[in-house]
């Protein structure tokens, strides 16, 4: 089943409310003038009808899927939207952003800062790929994640059909110099990366891959997994950021930097 087929069956299953739903979300994204939970919430009620609310939000944006964020990688952020396993959000390619970058905080919502890994295909990658496979079928770049969302006051209290509705609350993603990923030893490397959050040059957080599912590498394999379950898949040169190393603080004005060891270096940001 291609992609193109997969996308027109969900369309075809919508109802009236969960296209109004979707129209909501884009126009909502057009003027930034966010919605209110309780105005939608019966309009996406499990994980099915809420991504398919997803794939019609995404049709209505501008351009192409560029990839994919992974959100609600730790118990702690599960926790939180009381779920048991990750979500995805589809990003546009325009919202992946190569360091050094700038942007304007009038032309996002209500966002939030991340620290995170990127990975891009160098390949189409499918549920057969071990760990080993996807780390030798993919680049990697430490990035800068900025969540956001549709929905007003939406952190942490948003429901997590209304976040899988929202695109994962998608924003935009920073990233880095990308390496080849196995440039890491092996499989278990990749949990021992330590990365530090700067604002301003003041050391706000600091985290580890460890706290993306133990390690970020399983958490692209939850998405190529997650994708195939609903007839899509991972395409050659789209990208996904992983998940957060720390819980994110809001993003403000002034310069935003992530510093990672093991040879990753950093990723800048500027906010206007």
């Amino acid at each position: 089943m291609t992609q193109n087929t997969t996308v027109t069956e969900n369309k075809t299953t919508l109802t009236n409310n969960q296209k109004a739903f979707a129209n909501a979300l884009s126009t909502a994204l057009s003027n930034r003038k966010p919605l209110t939970e309780a105005d939608w919430s019966n309009n996406a009620t499990n994980e099915k009808e809420a991504y398919q609310v997803q794939d019609q939000f995404t049709r209505l944006k501008p351009g192409k899927v560029g990839g994919y964020k992974v959100s609600l990688t730790s118990k702690e952020t599960q926790d939180m939207f009381d779920s048991t396993e990750p979500l995805y959000g589809a990003e546009m390619q325009d919202r992946f952003l190569r360091a050094p970058a700038t942007v304007n905080l009038d032309d996002l919502m209500e966002p939030l800062v991340e620290v995170e890994m990127c990975f891009r295909a160098k390949e189409d990658l499918t549920p057969n790929d071990t760990l080993e496979d996807l780390m030798n079928k993919t680049t990697v770049a430490p990035a800068l994640e900025v969540p956001d969302s549709r929905f007003k006051d939406w952190f942490p209290s948003l429901s997590k059909y209304m976040v899988m509705s929202d695109g994962a609350v998608s924003g935009l993603v920073v990233y880095g110099e990308e390496f080849d990923t196995n440039k890491f030893q092996d499989v278990e490397a990749l949990e021992r990366v330590n990365a530090t959050l700067y604002h301003n040059d003041k050391e706000l957080k600091s985290g580890k891959s460890s706290e993306v599912l133990g390690n970020p590498l399983k958490s692209l394999q939850w998405l190529v997994n997650k994708l195939d379950e609903q007839g899509k898949q991972l395409l050659k040169d789209q990208r996904v950021s992983s998940g957060t190393f720390v819980l994110p603080p809001s993003l403000e004005k002034g310069t935003w930097r992530a510093s990672f060891d093991n040879g990753l270096g950093n990723v800048d940001l500027k906010v206007n």
